[in-house]
């Protein structure tokens, strides 16, 4: 009966039903990741935190996972998408005033409050800075919660693929430690060449805390000389994807060992998951 009124009254929402969003901003980062900004048409999806991730819907084509790399006002979110298959190229072919659906947010957090007070470490690899953008705002912003000291770790493939050089800037201003790497450097490349691991291993203080998202090799190395270094593992978190599709854990297709990586992740402690990494696929 509750049930029913609650229906009657229009606020029992169906949770595969996404909401339309209009986008409002378009930028190109490289040649195939764009940054949309979305602001709701309809009723206002619930706030994000850090590390979330929204379903979003290319109407006709198709639905998929898409963390959260930014937040606004009046209810904006911006997501960061790399055209990789139908829906994602369908998605960063959108223009200003097209409309997309979304649901959500859903999936665990980087546990930002951890870090008050603490050395804290973020480890990005490639566009692994998207689902991190949100945590470093939040770790960089002077207050009660922030760090002893942020250090940023940022691997790149190449210059031309860096993401949110005006963040950078931001966040070295507040006082982090941002380190960038690239695996190729070009002509006017003058910073450090190699990967985020081998950054990482040139550093000689442990760390109370660590945040990792990359590629899914690097996030393995990472953690393994973040540990190295002194970082107790149980402090050290990383994201993880898998075939996500419902988002709520009822399909099972994100299953990852015991893990429903949509309703336990994606951000996850690495001791629940190191050993399940260590599976090799077949």
């Amino acid at each position: 009966m509750a049930a029913l009124a609650d229906l009657a009254a229009g606020t029992l929402v169906e949770p595969m039903q996404p909401e339309p969003y209009e986008v409002i901003a378009r930028v190109v980062d490289t040649a195939d990741v764009v940054t949309l900004t979305l602001s709701p048409r309809g009723r206002l999806l619930p706030d994000t935190l850090p590390g979330q991730f929204m379903m979003l819907w290319a109407f006709g084509v198709g639905e998929i996972p898409i963390s959260i790399s930014g937040v606004g006002t009046n209810g904006t979110i911006a997501l960061t998408v790399r055209s990789v298959g139908a829906v994602s190229a369908a998605v960063v072919r959108s223009e200003i005033g097209a409309v997309l659906g979304l649901r959500g947010p859903y999936g665990t957090a980087w546990p930002v409050a951890e870090g008050a007070g603490r050395d804290v470490i973020v480890v990005a690899g490639g566009l692994g800075l998207a689902p991190l953008r949100l945590a470093i705002d939040a770790l960089a912003a002077r207050g009660p919660l922030a760090p002893s000291r942020l250090t940023v770790v940022i691997g790149s493939r190449e210059p031309a693929q860096l993401f949110y050089p005006i963040d950078l800037q931001r966040w070295t201003a507040a006082g982090a430690i941002v380190l960038v790497t690239v695996d190729a450097a070009d002509r006017a490349w003058t910073g450090s060449v190699g990967t985020a691991t081998a950054l990482i291993e040139r550093l000689t203080e442990p760390h109370d805390l660590a945040f990792v998202c990359g590629p899914e090799i690097m996030m393995t190395t990472g953690a393994r000389a973040l540990i190295a270094s002194g970082t107790p593992a149980d402090r050290l978190y990383v994201s993880l994807e898998r075939n996500m599709h419902c988002g709520i854990g009822h399909c099972g297709r994100c299953q990852l060992g015991p893990h429903l990586l949509c309703r336990d992740g994606a951000v996850v402690r690495w001791p629940d998951v190191a050993e399940l990494l260590e599976v090799r696929e077949r």
